[in-house]
């Protein structure tokens, strides 16, 4: 009983965790559309070397890594379900078997 127990704790934390990330990549993705909007560049001029980048460049690893972070909590909170879906087949198993 112990190990379905821990199981589906496990199973919970881990879908917690995940909910945790997904709401701070959002959360990230959200306040970086909010304080850096699209603006259009303009092209400098021919003699003129663009030392800086503009601030849709600097803003773009941020979101991606804030992408990337969304989906590998969306992907820990479905693997935090199937273990408590699996605990509860075992635990489910285990009741017919010895009833």
């Amino acid at each position: 009983m112990e190990i379905s127990g821990s199981a589906f704790n496990s199973g919970i934390s881990t879908i917690q965790a995940g909910q945790r990330r997904v709401d701070q990549a959002a959360s990230a993705i959200a306040s970086n559309a909010v304080t850096q909007p699209q603006q259009p560049t303009s092209t400098p001029p021919a003699n003129q070397v663009n030392a800086a980048p503009n601030a849709a460049e600097q803003t773009r690893p941020d979101l991606a890594e804030s992408l990337v972070a969304l989906r590998v909590g969306q992907n820990e909170a479905q693997a935090g379900a199937k273990v408590v879906k699996t605990a509860d087949e075992v635990l489910g198993t285990l009741i017919d078997t010895t009833a």
